[in-house]
């Protein structure tokens, strides 16, 4: 008999507890936002779809290291290169298939010069494999829309660096 009353005050106890913590949630302000018109925040070390930088100049930041070619452990970036007038080289082609891309986020690491990023931008769906199959003008378009963003996250990230 004793038992049972003891479980009785437990059950009680913990019902009153939940009750006083659901109605205290109840006035508290909401924490689910409508998603496709309202956007929540996202963290400047988010990966998202890649993006190719430029100077403040206008010229392409890639220098054709291949680093970031030979520490994909997806091998999903190609890159090819040839040399300029002045002896520096240049990209000629540059693509990163994104159906083989993990975004560990290794060749952002490894770039040099901060070329090849992963921008904030999460919502690149596509209706055929073909459009995620990423040539180097549409790395730099992504790369020039989003360049302000690019630079504030790059910033932001440095002390980490």
């Amino acid at each position: 008999m004793k038992i049972s009353r003891f479980i009785k005050t437990i059950f009680m106890t913990d019902f009153v507890g939940g009750l006083f913590t659901a109605t205290k949630e109840l006035f508290k302000s909401k924490k689910t936002i409508n998603y496709p018109f309202e956007k929540g925040k996202i963290s400047p070390r988010f990966r998202g779809e890649h993006a190719l930088r430029r100077y403040p100049n206008g010229e392409e930041r890639c220098i054709a290291c291949k680093l970031c070619e030979a520490v994909c452990p997806a091998q999903a970036i190609t890159i090819e290169s040839s040399q300029r007038s002045d002896g520096s080289r240049k990209t000629t082609r540059y693509d990163i298939d994104m159906m083989k891309c993990i975004y560990c986020g290794l060749c952002e690491e490894s770039c040099p010069v901060d070329a090849i990023v992963q921008g904030p931008n999460f919502e690149f769906s596509t209706e055929t494999r073909e459009e995620l199959y990423y040539t180097k003008e549409k790395l730099l378009d992504n790369g020039d829309r989003w360049e302000n963003i690019l630079a504030a996250n790059i910033k932001s990230d440095n002390p980490y660096r």
